[in-house]
């Protein structure tokens, strides 16, 4: 595992962020544990929940209680429902201060590194809110606020400097308009983390193959040639399921740890084995040539900053 500063803080997060959900908990309590304490082992240093769910908070608090917990850094989504009554978004004072003081007190963390309001539109932050979440950083209750989203109001909160995290989507297939807003956020001395690094639309050799080629139209006119040439593929994402000892996942993960804005990736995983081989990828050089494919995938698609 590497390791790169955490935005202002003078910190460092593992490049890894292990991003705990219902998907963890699905085999049980005591298999969410062993997932933390292998993400441990591999020198993951920074987790965050996907909810304020108690169980889910019971069971990081559990698995983090024997360390020094200056040692790691744990985030949680605000906004997104504390996992009990269903999807329900809450960004008001109450609801947000509620799902933190809970989280404390069945975690037992003592703190909160980060909080990350989930894709928080444009009115739905009130004043009353921005003023909950000013007190829970005074109280150290939480000490880093950040927002995640894709939409363009994420411009106007990054603009704002009121924020010190940015939690993006980031991949092969990423606008310019995304990698502005992450040139911007560093520029205010933003942390930032990104997620969806390898998208549905690049995860079977099919769907990369097309990934970005114009649809047929009318009476099935347009859309990519076939080839039998030894080209076939050329200027498209075929590769990521073709390269000899790399899976598509591991691709897409190295190229979005090979731009230096990003402080850290967050990743699922819901096996051991899964993880292991996400948390190898920070340590291997990606293979000669593989850069350069990606760049011209990227131009065929249209997605060439």
């Amino acid at each position: 595992m590497r390791y790169r500063p955490f935005g202002r803080t003078g910190a460092s997060v593992s490049n890894l962020t292990l991003s705990v959900g219902t998907e963890a908990l699905s085999r049980g309590p005591g298999a969410a544990r062993e997932l933390i304490f292998t993400a441990l082992e591999a020198g993951v240093n920074c987790y965050r929940l996907e909810s304020a769910d108690p169980v889910l908070a019971e069971v990081v608090g559990d698995a983090l209680s024997n360390l020094d917990r200056k040692l790691v850094s744990v985030g949680i989504t605000l906004g997104a429902g504390d996992g009990r009554r269903g999807p329900a978004r809450d960004f008001s004072a109450e609801g947000m201060t509620g799902s933190i003081d809970r989280v404390l007190h069945v975690s037992g963390l003592g703190w909160i590194d980060f909080a990350l309001l989930d894709e928080p539109g444009e009115h739905e932050l009130p004043q009353s809110s921005l003023n909950a979440l000013k007190a829970l950083r005074a109280t150290e209750r939480v000490r880093l606020l950040g927002v995640s989203g894709d939409g363009e109001v994420m411009d106007a909160y990054v603009s704002t400097g009121a924020f010190d995290i940015l939690a993006t989507p980031y991949n092969l297939n990423s606008s310019w308009q995304v990698r502005h807003r992450i040139r911007a956020a560093r520029e205010q001395d933003m942390a930032v983390f990104a997620y969806d690094y390898f998208p549905q639309s690049l995860s079977t050799a099919k769907k990369a193959d097309t990934a970005g080629q114009p649809k047929k139209g009318l009476f099935g006119f347009g859309g990519p040639r076939k080839s039998n040439n030894l080209l076939a593929g050329a200027g498209t994402y075929a590769f990521l399921h073709r390269t000899q000892g790399w899976s598509g996942e591991a691709i897409c993960l190295a190229y979005t740890l090979t731009d230096p804005a990003i402080s850290s990736v967050l990743v699922n995983a819901d096996q051991a084995d899964q993880l292991l081989a996400l948390a190898a990828v920070p340590e291997r050089d990606m293979p000669p040539g593989l850069a350069a494919q990606i760049e011209m995938a990227r131009v065929g698609t249209g997605q060439a900053a």
